[in-house]
């Protein structure tokens, strides 16, 4: 049988930098990029050591790729390609300390750089199409965390074991690429934490969302930011007050919701039992699935694994804000 070999050449910086790179993924954060950044941050390392600053992002990043490794198994896949080169072998202990020394502040500078709708994203009637969702993770048992993000109360067992953040994001549907991010204690609703995204919010964009967000005073919030938003409303005893205030031909009607004594802005309600070609349509092509399909892969990385996992990932004083970015 013929065989054929594939070779591929990927550059790496030279000495103590070598191990600084994501293989081909290295495109989309280049080294310029990263420096950047951290000559932003102020986080450029006063004497280069075995494990410089732009080497330790890199670390971060691969992180999440292997996320069933811990990050010592994350250095020797980082360097397994460098054969022949002189690689420092970091101890477990050097790793924790050269993050604690990097600090939050890169990793949210980077994630401000690389976010973002992709620009040939799929449009519905020119508008792009964004849809938000939240989910709650689990964080290291530290007393660093607990400051912040406490415990989940109730339920029959008592307490959760372990902190609790809650994670909202805003996504281009489609490409599933991330427009921002928020994670705030897990006590506070996802209403009130999508306060924080509306200023990625702009005109031009449909806002796909579930029920847990349809709330008047998020809705006039929408408005206000001129995007357009097609959000699920509950029913039953717990559905808000939207009366009729004029029926239009294809069953739907326009309403408007109340926040405390203001009116909030008039929406166009679609009965889902009877929803109109446009609902129809929109809904079969992007689906605010793509939000939640997002989130469950956040979820999946090193803070929201098993608590195994989280352990050997998360022993660090201070709060996980850097592992989060």
């Amino acid at each position: 049988m013929d065989k054929s070999v594939i070779s591929r050449v990927v550059t790496v910086a030279g000495g103590r930098f070598a191990p600084g790179h994501l293989g081909e993924l290295t495109q989309q954060v280049p080294f310029e990029m990263v420096d950047a950044v951290l000559e932003q941050t102020c986080r450029v390392q006063r004497r280069v050591r075995d494990l410089p600053a732009r080497v330790v992002v890199y670390l971060l990043l691969a992180g999440c790729l292997f996320a069933e490794a811990g990050y010592p198994q994350v250095w020797r896949r980082l360097s397994a390609g460098l054969d022949g080169l002189a690689v420092a072998a970091p101890s477990a202990s050097a790793l924790t300390q050269a993050r604690r020394r990097l600090g939050p502040g890169p990793l949210r500078e980077l994630f401000s750089l690389l976010r973002g709708p992709y620009p040939a994203g799929p449009r519905w009637r020119g508008l792009l199409v964004v849809a938000i969702d939240g989910t709650i993770m689990s964080v290291a048992d530290s007393a660093a965390n607990l400051a912040v993000y406490p415990r989940q109360r109730g339920g029959r067992n008592g307490p959760s074991s372990y902190p609790m953040l809650r994670l909202l994001v805003l996504v281009s549907c489609g490409t599933r690429t991330v427009i921002d991010a928020v994670f705030r204690p897990f006590s506070q609703g996802e209403a009130t934490c999508t306060l924080l995204l509306l200023p990625s919010l702009h005109a031009g964009m449909l806002l796909l969302a579930d029920r847990n967000f349809a709330a008047g005073f998020l809705a006039a919030q929408i408005a206000e930011a001129r995007a357009d938003f097609l959000v699920r409303v509950r029913t039953g005893k717990s559905a808000p007050g939207l009366p009729v205030l004029r029926r239009l031909p294809d069953g739907s009607w326009l309403s408007r919701s109340l926040t405390g004594k203001t009116c909030g802005p008039v929406c166009r309600m679609i009965p889902a039992v009877n929803a109109s070609p446009v609902w129809s349509r929109s809904r079969a092509r992007w689906r605010a699935s793509d939000a939640e399909t997002v989130t469950a892969a956040l979820t999946s990385m090193p803070i929201g694994c098993p608590p195994a996992v989280s352990m050997s990932r998360s022993t660090s004083r201070r709060p996980c804000s850097s592992r989060r970015w």
